[in-house]
């Protein structure tokens, strides 16, 4: 096990932790299964769709990795197209343990990735299951953890808002697809920002 930072933040360390600004350099974006069997039911499931698809766009324009994963893909099927198709080259994370860090090969390529990358940005689903376990797991980690929380979702809302709670209540920060990125870009005078303008007016 890696501490990347010291070890998990404290309730105290919350507002610290909130305050620190986004950085590409050090941020990876992990896309949680968001696979074909299980997107049909979840609550708002078509804006889980489109605001991870604009974290991916983002994370590609911003050189930042990306990490994906799938929940038993034998059963539940792949990554589902819409998704996978910004994808090209990344290799998905196959597991049947509910967090991603329980996947020796999610942990293999987070820690493969480039740079110092001590930041997790968070989207798919379940909020309360998946997206939860492998938010905690990070935590332990040392990881920062955001949380685009209108790009994570679950078959209900009282469960994508439970998870979204205990994810805060752990040390995770909830932000918001717009609010990651646009605190990525810093300034509508970056090149990523004419690039990605288009897609955030969409």
């Amino acid at each position: 096990m890696v501490t990347l930072l010291g070890g998990t933040p404290t309730v105290t360390d919350y507002a610290e932790i909130a305050r620190r600004s986004l950085d590409a350099e050090h941020s990876t974006l992990v896309v949680i299964d968001i696979q074909e069997k299980l997107l049909a039911p979840i609550f708002q499931k078509d804006q889980l769709v489109r605001n991870s698809q604009l974290l991916i766009r983002a994370a590609s324009i911003l050189k930042i990795p990306v990490v994906a994963s799938t929940q038993y893909g034998k059963g539940l099927g792949g990554t589902v197209p819409e998704i996978a198709s910004l994808l090209p080259g990344t290799e998905v994370a196959d597991k049947t343990l509910f967090s991603c860090f329980g996947s020796d090969l999610f942990c293999s390529l987070l820690k493969g990735m480039p740079g110092h990358r001590t930041t997790l940005l968070l989207c798919g689903m379940e909020s309360h299951i998946c997206v939860t376990q492998t938010a905690l797991a990070a935590l332990r980690e040392g990881y920062l953890v955001h949380v685009a929380s209108d790009a994570v979702s679950s078959r209900t809302e009282w469960n994508w808002k439970v998870g979204l709670d205990r994810m805060r209540a752990a040390g995770g920060v909830i932000s918001s697809t717009e609010m990651m990125i646009y605190e990525l870009m810093r300034s509508s005078s970056s090149a990523a920002f004419k690039e990605l303008l288009p897609y955030l007016k969409g």
